[in-house]
């Protein structure tokens, strides 16, 4: 007997893609972040001059969690809505910009490149934005779970730059402010 799916399976059918996507990008984005040493105690990013609009590093560890969890709920909405119009569209979206996110921290950190981390976060708004759009189209929820991640970017995007912008020598500032030069 073929029939539609009860209240209570499409329920079940959407907490097993979020059992998956929500631990999965929270996982993701705290390896990208820990094996990157990002935060105030990599020796390179502490001798950087910081903007006064800089938070205390928790915040960072505090807004991340929150922003993957939103983050992985809307790709389970998203992967939950089969044979939605848009759908491959908003998952290739999502996939480029989980790939620019988790790129950022090597970038700014381990490359210590906080001009092109800057470029990245740019393409992370434009990409996000089209995210929204296309999200929005197909669960108006998943897409309003996307504007606290945009919000956060915004700020992120004025720090990187304020970064770069106290800091052109940035890229070849060694930690704790030792010169790399070679003394004869």
């Amino acid at each position: 007997m073929a029939g539609l799916a009860s209240q209570s399976q499409l329920r079940m059918s959407f907490l097993r893609y979020a059992l998956v996507t929500v631990p999965a990008v929270l996982l993701l984005g705290s390896l990208s972040g820990a094996l990157s040493n990002a935060g105030y105690g990599n020796p390179w990013f502490a001798a950087l001059q910081q903007p006064a609009l800089m938070p205390p590093g928790w915040v960072f560890g505090l807004a991340w969690t929150i922003l993957y969890v939103m983050l992985g709920l809307s790709l389970a909405m998203v992967l939950h809505a089969k044979g939605a119009r848009r759908r491959n569209r908003a998952l290739a979206l999502f996939a480029l910009q989980l790939l620019l996110n988790f790129a950022w921290s090597p970038v700014f950190f381990v490359w210590q490149r906080a001009d092109i981390a800057l470029s990245i976060v740019a393409a992370m708004l434009v990409g996000t934005f089209a995210l929204i759009v296309v999200v929005w189209r197909i669960r108006v929820v998943a897409g309003l779970l996307l504007y606290p991640y945009l919000a956060w970017l915004m700020f992120a995007g004025l720090l990187n730059y304020q970064i770069v912008a106290l800091n052109p020598d940035a890229a070849t500032l060694a930690p704790g402010g030792a010169s790399t030069d070679i003394r004869l």
